[in-house]
C-alpha cells in the first residue's frame, strides 16, 4: 500500500465521447513524458507547491475498478517506481509508458475492463511528509470542483490514445471514490458500496450488507462472505416478498440469485475476494457468516 505520509494519490480522468473506443491503451515512453509534463503544469496551477514534489503518471487507460482496490496496488507500484527513478528527489516529472515489451505487468490495464466512457491514468505526487500533507489537503479541496485539465492536455490524450475526448480532469482517489459511490447508487448498486468502501478505507473493519431483499453479506478480514441460501432458507430468513404466490416466489428467488452473482462480480472486479457460505434452513445465516 502506498505510504500516505509520502504520497498523494490521484488520476487524470478522461471522459470519452459517447460510443468512442480508444485505439491504444498505453502511450510510448516519450508520449508518456510529454503528457506527464502537461499534467504537472496543470496541477501546479491548481495547487501551489505541487511543482516542488515528484509527480509520477502511468500513461495507460484503466477502469475505475482497477484503481479502487484494497491497498491501491496500481499506485503502490507507481510509488515504488517513482522512488527508484534516477535524479534528485523533488520536482521530478516522470511518465511511465509502454516500451517494446509493453508496460510492466503490475501496470498493465486488464482487457476485460477496457471499455467504458470513463478512463483513468493513475498519478501521484511524492515528497517530504510536511509538503505532501499541505499539497494533499489542497488537492482534496479544489480538484473535484476546479480540476479541469488544460485543452492541450486533453488534446494530447485524445491524439495519443486515438479516441475522441469529451473532458479531461484531475481527481484525487477520494474524489473518484465519491463519484463511483454516486454512480453505483444510480445503477442500483448503492447497497453494495459500503462493503467496497470498508475494504478500501478501513480494511480491518467489519461491515454488513443486511437489508432484505438484498443478499446478505459480511466484510471482515479482507474478504466478503455471502450467504448462499436455498429457497427454503431464503424464505425463512425474511428475504422473500410477503404474500406472494408460488410462481411469484420462484421468480423473486431467481432475481435474488442473479443479484448475488452481480454483487460478487462487482466485488471481484474491485479485487475483493468473495466466499459463498452455505446457510441451510433452520440456521441463522447471520450467525453462519459471523462464525
Amino acid at each position: 500500500m502506498p505510504n500516505p505520509d509520502l504520497s498523494c494519490l490521484g488520476a487524470l480522468a478522461v471522459e470519452l465521447s459517447p460510443g468512442a473506443v480508444a485505439g491504444r491503451t498505453a502511450l510510448s515512453p516519450d508520449e508518456a513524458g510529454a503528457l506527464a509534463a502537461l499534467v504537472a503544469r496543470d496541477l501546479d496551477k491548481l495547487v501551489p507547491g505541487a511543482a516542488a514534489l515528484d509527480l509520477g503518471l502511468v500513461a495507460a487507460l484503466f477502469d475505475p475498478v482497477e484503481l479502487l482496490r484494497p491497498g491501491y496496488p496500481l499506485h503502490a507500484e507507481l510509488e515504488r517506481l517513482v522512488a527508484r527513478a534516477p535524479g534528485a528527489a523533488g520536482g521530478r516529472v516522470i511518465g511511465f509508458g509502454a516500451g517494446a515489451e509493453g508496460l510492466p505487468p503490475p501496470l498493465r490495464p486488464a482487457p476485460e475492463h477496457a471499455e467504458g466512457p470513463l478512463r483513468l491514468l493513475p498519478l501521484l505526487v511524492r515528497g517530504e511528509p510536511s509538503a505532501v500533507a499541505e499539497v494533499g489537503e489542497r488537492m482534496e479541496q479544489v480538484l473535484l470542483d476546479t480540476g479541469m485539465a488544460g485543452a492541450d492536455t486533453a488534446l494530447l490524450a485524445q491524439d495519443g490514445f486515438g479516441a475522441a475526448v469529451e473532458h479531461a480532469r484531475l481527481l484525487t482517489l477520494n474524489d473518484l471514490a465519491a463519484m463511483m459511490a454516486m454512480q453505483y447508487d444510480h445503477a442500483g448498486l448503492g447497497p453494495l458500496w459500503p462493503l467496497v468502501e470498508a475494504a478500501l478505507l478501513a480494511p480491518d473493519s467489519e461491515q454488513w450488507l443486511d437489508a432484505p431483499p438484498e443478499p446478505l453479506a459480511r466484510y471482515a478480514g479482507g474478504e466478503v462472505r455471502m450467504a448462499m441460501l436455498d429457497a427454503d432458507a431464503w424464505s425463512e430468513g425474511g428475504f422473500a416478498p410477503a404474500g406472494a404466490d408460488a410462481a411469484a416466489l420462484g421468480r423473486a428467488f431467481e432475481r435474488f440469485q442473479m443479484r448475488q452473482r452481480q454483487f460478487a462480480a462487482v466485488l471481484g472486479a474491485h479485487g475483493i475476494p468473495v466466499t459463498f457460505d452455505h446457510c441451510p434452513a433452520g440456521q441463522d445465516p447471520r450467525a453462519v457468516l459471523s462464525a
